[in-house]
């Protein structure tokens, strides 16, 4: 029977059901030292316990990570935006036991895609047009040509990104980012009203559920199984809470298109990042409402006649509401091989719609009990990406994402509970993380 521990998170103490845990609890928990100096050869500091190492470098912009137990770590990169790089799918290994991918293999060349999840020997990739499934062999090698599950997509140019996650069970849940930011009658315009019905969410916004073994099939042939999310880069099932999870990117603009309504400052915080527990069927609420994590409440979106202060009957009250613009990318659920307690790790690579507040830029970890309720306040895992500096005076404080030196996307864990962070800033970067 597994121990109970009393875990301090930020402000509170909670008490979690721990994991049979290899790393030494003396009763509490916080988050990253704030006073630890930043190795800046490294490029990021992580919870005391654990040591980071840089197991790839330059391997391109990375996107999401899914890792084999064979030792194998896949990792969808795309194309500079200067058109430079090659990308794919690139596999990645350590063959000689020295921390770092000596060996690098890629796949899918000229596909641009973001998606990952590996379940047994499947591999799947989430490209923007089509969720390609490769086979792989015990050793982790892909064995044969991709078959496409679904193809089809349209291109949109604004939120494309397929990610992906299968739940064991023979199903695969594919994200489809809306191509809006408010479903505004005129795209990105002030003064422009929310259209009602916002007839997008009739194809986007939303979560589709496909056989995960079924080539051949569209967007028709899958069910809708959640709608009015904006986009959910960061999704993920949950397999000890039997679950959907999924972290929301908020809309933007809402000091520049209600500067009567909104500050700068509320602006930078809002709306929130939102993290759910998605059931069949859930209506998380964008357009028409958007959650105000100051208040602990959702609120009617500015476009449909919110004042900021109105609170709204649609939509789904999230488990989290982060800061706004923090820009969530990634979601997982880490074992009790990973030295952690039962929880979730997320991904934030910050947002331009912040503005020179800019924040986010670290993967942050939140305590889950064992039916995947959130135990206790998150705590930052790994920091210091966008701007490693010795004194840490700096870490975070950067004036636009383009600045930040490492911007967190990808998560993944290995055999053994190693656990891996992707960057997809100056040249693409993967860290590889141990427990001590």
């Amino acid at each position: 029977m597994k121990k109970l521990f009393a875990v301090s998170l930020l402000a509170g103490s909670v008490s979690l059901m721990a994991h049979s845990s290899p790393v030494p609890h003396d009763g509490s928990m916080k988050g990253v030292d704030q006073a630890q100096p930043i190795d800046q050869a490294v490029g990021m500091r992580v919870l005391k316990g654990y040591t980071p190492h840089v197991f790839a470098d330059n391997v391109g912009r990375v996107r999401h990570l899914a890792a084999h137990k064979s030792g194998w770590l896949f990792a969808s990169v795309v194309k500079s935006r200067r058109g430079t790089a090659t990308h794919g799918l690139l596999a990645l290994k350590d063959t000689n036991g020295d921390g770092k991918a000596d060996e690098k293999r890629l796949y899918a060349e000229g596909q641009f895609g973001t998606g990952l999840a590996i379940d047994g020997n499947d591999l799947y990739f989430g490209t923007d047009q089509k969720i390609l499934k490769f086979t792989l062999d015990d050793q982790g090698m892909i064995t044969g040509d991709a078959v496409t599950l679904v193809d089809g997509f349209t291109i949109n140019n604004q939120h494309d990104a397929k990610s992906l996650t299968v739940d064991g069970k023979g199903g695969l849940y594919v994200n489809f980012g809306v191509p809006s930011n408010a479903c505004m009658e005129k795209m990105r315009t002030k003064g422009s009203p929310g259209q009602r019905p916002c007839t997008i969410l009739d194809n986007y916004g939303g979560v589709w559920k496909f056989d995960a073994a079924k080539s051949g099939q569209t967007q028709e042939d899958g069910i809708r199984y959640s709608t009015g999310h904006r986009n959910a880069v960061a999704l993920e099932w949950n397999r000890q809470a039997d679950d959907l999870y999924l972290v929301n990117h908020g809309r933007d603009q809402l000091f520049s298109f209600f500067p009567d309504l909104y500050t700068q400052e509320a602006s930078a915080e809002l709306p929130a990042e939102e993290f759910h527990r998605v059931k069949k069927g859930d209506n998380l609420g964008w357009p028409y409402s958007y959650y105000d994590q100051r208040v602990g409440a959702r609120m009617v979106m500015p476009e449909y006649g919110g004042d900021g202060k109105t609170k709204a009957k649609e939509g789904k009250k999230p488990l989290i509401g982060f800061p706004g613009h923090w820009a969530p990318n990634d979601l997982l659920f880490p074992s009790d091989a990973s030295g952690l307690p039962m929880g979730a790790l997320i991904a934030f690579h910050g947002s331009w719609n912040r503005g020179r507040a800019q924040r986010g830029y670290r993967v942050v970890f939140v305590p889950l009990d064992k039916k995947g309720n959130v135990s206790g306040q998150w705590i930052t895992f790994a920091d210091g990406f966008a701007n490693p500096v010795a004194d840490g005076e700096a870490v975070n404080q950067v004036a636009s994402p383009r600045q930040a030196k490492h911007r967190p996307m990808g998560l993944a864990e290995g055999p053994k509970g190693s656990l891996y962070i992707a960057s997809l800033m100056s040249g693409g970067r993967i860290w590889q993380i141990k427990h001590d």
